[in-house]
Formats: C-alpha cells, sequence, structure tokens
C-alpha cells in the first residue's frame, strides 16, 4: 500500500515526457494508472550476458522456518496493482481544452462524447477496486467487465482507458489463477499503450512488469525475464537516476536470474535493490527486510553462513530499533540468526537467542501455541550439540545436557500433539472449523514439529547410552519408540493430504525411516519388526527418495 500512495503522489508532482514522434497528435493526458516505479541511484547496463549497476554520484499469522534453512521462500507479490484513472490529474501545462479535464475527448469532427460514459466507466472502476481489496472476486469481476465494456464505447476500442480496464481484470484472473483469460488482456492493454504512447512510455513499463508477474507466478521464467528488463530499462530512461521503484523491478528481476541459475547476477541486483531502498530512507521498512531476508537465503543456500550472519544481524537490529522485542517480527529475525549461528558452531549466542525468544514468546503467545514448540525443538538441539562438544571432556556435563534437551522435548511433542488434536477435533466439527487455512496452517507445522521433535528423541536416546558407555549391549528400546512414533505420526495424518502431502512433511518422514533402518541394521536384526520388514522398509525409503526427487526437479 505504501509504494501504490507513494506513486499516486508523485504522479500529481512529475510531467510526464513529451509525446514521441510516433504519438504526435495524441493527447499524453490519459496515463494508464498503474503503481509506476520509484526513482534509483544506479543505471542500468546489459553486456555480454552479464548485469552491471554502476552507481551515479549524484498476521493473522507470523510462521517460523520449521526446517532451519530448508530453502528459498519466493515471496512473490500476491497484492494486485489494479489501474487507476489519472486523466483529471494532469499537469497544468498540459490542460489546453476544458473538456479533457472533466474526462470528455473531442473527436475528429469536433463533436464531443457525453461524459455518461466516463462517469459510468469511472464508478465501475471504483467499485470493481473496493470489492476486490475486501476478497468479493466475483462481485469485483462483474464491475471490471462493466468498465471494460464503458470504455470501450466511451473512448474507443484504441484508447488508453481501455488498457486501464484490461489491466484490472488481467489482475483479477491471476488472482483466480485464470491465466489463460489474464494474459491475452495483459497483452492488449501493452499493445494500447505502446500505440498511444510509444514504446519507452513510463505507463509502457508499469505494464510490462505486470505482466512480469504473471509470468514469474507461473514460473515462466525466460517470458518473465523479458518483461522485467525492458520494464527496468524504460523506468532508468524515464524517470532518471535515485528513484527508488526502480528497486522492485531489480528485486524481481533478481529473483528470476536468480531462479535460473544466474546467481552471481541475481546477487548483484538484489543487493542494489536492497541499497536504493536504504538510501531512500526505507531502510527499515517491511519491504527491504523481506529482500534482506531472501538475500540471507541465498547465502545460506550457496553455503555463505558468514555472509548470511551479516545479513541477519543487520535485519535483527533493525528490528529491535524498529519494534522491539514485544514484537514477533524480531523474535522471528533473532530466531533466524540464531540457527545461522548455530550452522556455524555458535552455539553460545544461539543458545542465548532463542532462549530470550522463547521468553519473548511466552509473553505473547498461548503457553501450546506451535511457535513455542518449535522454539523449544531449536534449544534442544542446541544443547545435544553441547553434550557432543563436552562428551570428550566432561561426560557428565555431557548427559546432563541431554537430560535438559529431553526435556525441551517433550514438552515440544506435548504441544505439537495438542495442535493436531485441536486439528482433527475441528475438522470433525464443521461449525467451528471457521479458519480452515489457518488451521491447516498449524496443522502443517505441527506435524513437522512432532516428526522432527521424535525424530530428535530417538538421536538423543542413542547418544545418552553411548555416553553410559553401554553401547556393547546396546538397549534400543527408547530410541526405537521414539522413531516409531514419529513414523506412526506420519500415518495417522497421511489422508490429511492438506497437511501431509509436502516436500517438508515427506523429508522428515524419510529422514525417521533412514535412522530407524540404521539403528536396526546396527543391532543385526533381519526380521520383521512392527509388522514390516526390513526389505519393506528399504522400499519405501527408495519410493520417498525418487518421489522428492521428482517433485524437486518439476519445481
Amino acid at each position: 500500500m505504501f509504494l501504490r500512495r507513494y506513486a499516486a503522489n508523485l504522479l500529481r508532482r512529475i510531467g510526464f515526457p513529451a509525446p514521441t514522434a510516433s504519438s504526435v497528435g495524441r493527447t499524453t493526458r490519459y496515463v494508464f494508472p498503474v503503481s509506476l516505479s520509484r526513482e534509483t541511484n544506479f543505471s542500468y547496463e546489459y553486456a555480454s550476458g552479464g548485469y552491471t549497476w554502476r552507481m551515479n554520484k549524484r498476521n493473522p499469522f507470523l510462521w517460523i522456518v520449521i526446517c532451519a534453512h530448508a530453502g528459498i521462500i519466493l515471496g512473490i507479490n500476491a497484492n494486485p496493482v489494479l489501474a487507476k484513472d489519472m486523466s483529471t490529474e494532469s499537469s497544468s501545462e498540459n490542460d489546453t481544452e476544458g473538456a479533457d479535464i472533466i474526462g470528455l475527448r473531442k473527436v475528429e469532427d469536433g463533436s464531443v462524447i457525453s461524459n455518461i460514459h466516463t462517469s459510468k466507466w469511472r464508478i465501475f472502476t471504483d467499485n470493481g477496486r473496493d470489492f476486490f481489496s475486501q476478497g468479493k472476486v466475483g462481485e469485483a469481476e462483474k464491475l471490471f467487465l462493466s468498465a471494460l465494456q464503458e470504455a470501450k464505447e466511451g473512448f474507443g476500442e484504441r484508447d488508453p482507458h481501455v488498457a486501464s480496464a484490461c489491466n484490472n481484470l488481467a489482475e483479477l484472473y491471476r488472482v483466480k489463477k485464470e491465466f489463460d483469460k489474464a494474459e491475452p488482456l495483459y497483452l492488449e492493454a501493452i499493445n494500447i499503450l505502446e500505440e498511444s504512447f510509444g514504446v519507452e512510455d513510463i505507463r509502457v513499463g508499469a505494464a510490462l512488469r505486470n505482466l512480469g508477474q504473471f509470468y514469474l507466478m507461473q514460473r515462466k521464467l525466460e517470458e518473465a525475464r523479458v518483461c522485467y528488463e525492458r520494464a527496468l530499462k524504460i523506468q532508468v530512461r524515464v524517470l532518471g537516476h535515485g528513484h527508488v521503484d526502480i528497486s522492485d523491478t531489480m528485486y524481481y528481476l533478481g529473483m528470476v536470474l536468480y531462479m535460473q541459475g544466474k546467481e552471481k547476477d541475481a546477487e548483484v541486483l538484489i543487493q542494489d535493490s536492497i541499497r536504493i531502498l536504504e538510501e531512500g530512507g526505507l531502510g527499515d521498512s517491511s519491504i527491504c527486510v523481506k529482500r534482506l531476508r531472501y538475500l540471507a537465503q541465498i547465502y545460506l543456500k550457496s553455503n555463505r553462513p558468514a555472509e548470511a550472519e551479516n545479513v541477519q544481524r543487520k535485519i535483527l537490529h533493525t528490528m529491535e530499533l524498529s519494534k522491539g522485542w514485544n514484537s514477533l517480527d524480531t523474535i522471528i529475525a533473532a530466531e533466524g540468526l540464531a540457527l545461522t549461528l548455530q550452522s556455524t558452531g555458535n552455539l553460545k549466542e544461539a543458545q542465548r537467542l532463542l532462549e530470550r525468544c522463547l521468553d519473548a514468546r511466552k509473553t505473547l503467545l498461548p503457553e501450546d501455541h506451535i511457535q513455542i514448540g518449535a522454539n523449544m525443538l531449536h534449544i534442544a538441539r542446541v544443547r545435544m550439540l553441547n553434550s557432543n562438544q563436552l562428551r570428550k571432556v566432561d561426560i557428565s556435563g555431557a548427559i546432563a545436557e541431554l537430560e535438559k534437551a529431553k526435556d525441551l522435548l517433550h514438552n515440544s511433542i506435548r504441544i505439537a500433539r495438542r495442535v493436531l488434536n485441536n486439528f482433527t477435533k475441528q475438522k470433525g466439527n464443521l461449525k467451528s472449523y471457521s479458519a480452515p487455512g489457518e488451521t491447516r496452517m498449524e496443522g502443517h507445522a505441527a506435524l513437522i514439529i512432532l516428526m522432527q521433535s521424535l525424530d530428535a528423541l530417538g538421536l538423543l536416546e542413542i547418544n545418552k547410552q553411548e555416553l553410559q558407555e553401554l553401547q556393547e549391549h546396546l538397549p534400543v528400546a527408547e530410541a526405537e519408540n521414539a522413531l516409531f512414533q514419529c513414523i506412526s505420526a506420519y500415518k495417522e495424518f497421511e489422508t490429511e493430504r492438506s497437511i501431509s502431502d509436502s516436500p517438508a512433511v515427506k523429508a522428515e518422514y524419510l529422514s525417521c525411516l533412514k535412522h530407524l533402518l540404521s539403528l536396526i541394521s546396527d543391532t543385526d536384526r533381519t526380521q520383521s519388526f512392527e509388522g514390516a520388514t526390513l526389505k519393506e522398509l528399504e522400499d519405501e525409503i527408495k519410493r520417498l527418495e525418487s518421489e522428492l526427487h521428482h517433485r524437486k526437479r518439476k519445481n
């Protein structure tokens, strides 16, 4: 919303470039009013297959990352950028005819088209946007269709008002995922704008960026790249350097390039996109923080934890200054940093941050909230790592750490089971099942936390038994029981595909199966267990590995 208000205010303040030779005789008064870009401090070049950026001198719920840095979350902007008529907001220098000020348009013979169509078009458009923002997509669609009809009848088939109406309707179909209906409308809007204002006009750039978002949503990466590159060149040429909104196009182009495997080019774009926001006074904005998180995930994905740590410290510092610790945003930032510190072996600071996160969460959330269970799981893992470091120098200290971790895991398991029980109860009682999306999200998170906690408990029991020097006659009952519970948890909810049919859940199930197979093999057991043979267990592992590999390639 901030970006849209910024763009609307900007349109009132700046003039538009003079018409190109191809558009002489046309009025530039009918602005294609999508969310226009904001200036950047960088110039754009594309040469020799690479990108160079040159500095110019002048909730309902906030969800934690369940698996530590499991992958990149590609946050595509889901908020549609609807067109808004700005025809009455032209600069006074160009308002040479009073008819244009009130939305009328002269035709060749000098007659004036009635403003009835203008009024109806505007009403349909404004009401459609209101319904759309309220989630009433059906009502919005009818109004946008009526606005398109009025624009064609009142202004002509190739008028920019038609482009505006096409864009609105295309964005609605994009949200509905009716892509076959959306694409022709996007293309029609661009064609009309190019005819009206020229191919290098800023309104064409805004329309191209919308089309790029449309392609990115479908993972049509090459089409999205072409749109973003064209939009970016137009923005830089028209708006000049120092315009903040260019950072948006840079960011999305960077995302596309990263997904195409052009990691270096992508990093440069995303880094510069963040720098532009910071130099524009938006370094503490939610948009900038989101991009910093994405950059940190890129570093982690490419095994550069030190660089990720620097970015995450920056995020946490921003959150502490702007929101303090009485905010889930700050807690999530601290937790992300703690998980990175854990991966680099900085266990002391990681544990301190995670314990502070837990204390803060307990003041903000119910005692059995799944985020508290996840937080306990993270601390337990750190304590298990502490135990591993102590085992060569302090056996009793190592065992004590495992006991503390065990208590945390039992609490995490208890909380996760309670959330899953509530999910089952609400699923069975349709009258109380008022927020299915939110409930599914909680159920999915709880199932992952439950399986991870049980898996960790199984490994903890093995480590504890080894520390007690019982390896020759290893009683595996407790470890085996925990792993069987992990597998049973998955089987119990396997039919609930809304929470179980995800790569994250299946990966945890696979981990439990592998640990159980290793445990059983180490004890030389070749017969059946819990009604299954070792071969069946091995076959199930192979099937899951193949499924996850196929899904990864598909995505």
